[in-house]
């Protein structure tokens, strides 16, 4: 029997390179399903990055969304959960990542799986397998391809990156993700994306949550000042992977 693979694009340049490899390596002796979670915050040039992925990979990518979420917008959420994120994580990624990921399992048998984790995150890759999952095909560490290898592999075939990337964020996750504490981070936000700064500053205050942490306290992100500064962006790892709240 033909075992399957599911691939789960995140929309960005490491994931795409991962689909890539996996259809090179296993199509001909694998059923292999691209996957693709949805996140309405996301910037919308990540919907034309999908469609040229696919054009490169010359196969559909599968939408995979939560029936409780049919928007699959993380405000939607964080609404009706009354919070917005914690040590632990946050609601969105548990609602319309890792619910939406066991509603296809459920009805779709998977042998293996495949993340976009790159030769320079072989430490997280090694620690997943150990306690999230084990069935997990290296495929990028394997070729020891780091992030930077991956942006130049979509150079070379001409594919341009989600846009959300030259605006120096660190990922395509959504804009204004309520993971990120750093006041570097949300002063980008607020730079590049005032509107959604102020949509989250205003969620949040409503909420209650302290979302960024300024000198080690949390605070409002109305109380951030423009002139507050954390770590580098380029060292924050805040990603939203399908399985980072199953413990």
């Amino acid at each position: 029997m033909t075992e399957t693979i599911a691939v789960w694009f995140s929309c960005g340049a490491a994931s795409a390179v991962a689909a890539k490899l996996t259809l090179e390596r296993y199509g001909a002796t694998h059923a292999v399903r691209i996957l693709n979670n949805p996140v309405a915050e996301e910037d919308a040039d990540n919907r034309r990055f999908l469609t040229d992925v696919e054009r490169w990979l010359g196969t559909s990518i599968e939408i995979v969304t939560a029936s409780r979420y049919p928007s699959a917008s993380a405000v939607d959420v964080w609404a009706k959960a009354r919070f917005m994120s914690g040590p632990l994580g946050a609601p969105c990624t548990v609602e319309l990542k890792k619910r939406a990921r066991q509603e296809w399992e459920a009805k779709n048998a998977v042998d293996w799986h495949v993340l976009g984790f790159t030769a320079d995150e072989e430490t997280r890759h090694k620690r997943f397998t150990l306690t999230e999952r084990a069935n997990v095909l290296p495929v990028l560490i394997d070729a020891g391809l780091t992030k930077q290898d991956c942006m130049d592999v979509l150079a070379r075939e001409g594919i341009e990156p989600p846009r959300i990337y030259r605006q120096g964020y660190p990922n395509a996750n959504c804009i204004g993700c309520v993971k990120a504490t750093s006041p570097t981070y949300w002063n980008l936000v607020r730079r590049e994306h005032p509107e959604v700064f102020a949509a989250r500053a205003a969620q949040s205050r409503e909420i209650g949550a302290r979302l960024v942490r300024v000198r080690n306290k949390r605070v409002f992100l109305d109380e951030l000042t423009e002139q507050d500064k954390g770590r580098p962006i380029k060292g924050m790892d805040f990603d939203c992977g399908i399985f980072c709240e199953e413990k």
